[in-house]
């Protein structure tokens, strides 16, 4: 079994009003059961944390987020409950990915069948580094920050409801995807150097076109201008680097 230890922060929401409460915060709807992708964003639209949403029970529900947001994914959600009745609190947790069929929590991140298992004797050595990259899967602090948009990391593909109701956040995104184009979109890229640090420019034809966010040998994520082709040839550094494919997840 393919499996790998996930860090991560874990917040409950749970009383008689979380479901209504968190589908007015959140990008996403609440599932009836299982687990969706969702953002908590600002009403600018940048993203306070990415989020994987997993319905427990009727009235409770755990969000799951990068290890250094769970603090503030509890005072966003707790400045914004106003008099809905929920409880909103920090959960302490142990996170192992294990990729293949299992029962678990269903995770999109690394372009294959895998869920998240809490609380388990489970670890193992699965790369999930490069599974992440190669799936073209953005990470906060990487490839999601404060000068990114949804749309340009993918994450409307998978984290964003056009058809729910309000949220904060909801009328910049909603303009994005009417509008339907961004400058930027986040790729995947193959290296034939070593891998390049973060903000390392990506060069074409003499001109910077992009950026690079994260990288392992062989391949590295990048933000990329939409006008580049396919077929480019890249230079990253003092290397080579071809755009290896769109960014796309299941």
């Amino acid at each position: 079994m393919l499996a790998a230890r996930r860090p991560r922060s874990y917040v409950r929401v749970s009383g008689p009003d979380a479901i209504d409460f968190l589908n007015r915060m959140l990008s996403n709807d609440v599932p009836e059961s299982g687990s969706v992708d969702a953002l908590l964003l600002t009403a600018k639209a940048r993203v306070i944390a990415p989020l994987l949403v997993w319905r427990r029970g009727e009235d409770d529900v755990l969000l799951l987020s990068e290890p250094e947001l769970g603090d503030a994914v509890v005072s966003t959600l707790t400045r914004m409950r106003f008099a809905a009745k929920c409880e909103i609190a920090r959960e302490e947790h142990i996170s192992t990915i294990v990729l293949g069929e299992a029962d678990g929590i269903p995770n999109h991140d690394y372009g294959a069948p895998a869920v998240e298992v809490l609380d388990t004797d489970l670890d193992g050595d699965a790369d999930l580094e490069r599974l992440r990259i190669e799936a073209g899967t953005p990470r906060y602090g990487r490839e999601i920050d404060d000068r990114v948009l949804p749309a340009e990391a993918g994450l409307d593909e998978r984290a964003i409801s056009f058809t729910k109701g309000c949220y904060p956040g909801q009328e910049p995104i909603a303009r994005q995807h009417h509008r339907g184009k961004v400058n930027r979109r986040l790729r995947v890229l193959e290296l034939q150097g070593e891998p390049p640090a973060p903000e390392t420019p990506v060069v074409f034809e003499g001109k910077e076109v992009g950026r690079v966010t994260s990288a392992v040998p062989g391949l590295a994520l990048a933000f990329v201008r939409v006008e580049v082709p396919d077929d480019a040839a890249l230079a990253v550094g003092d290397s080579g680097a071809r755009l290896h494919w769109p960014s796309t997840r299941p």
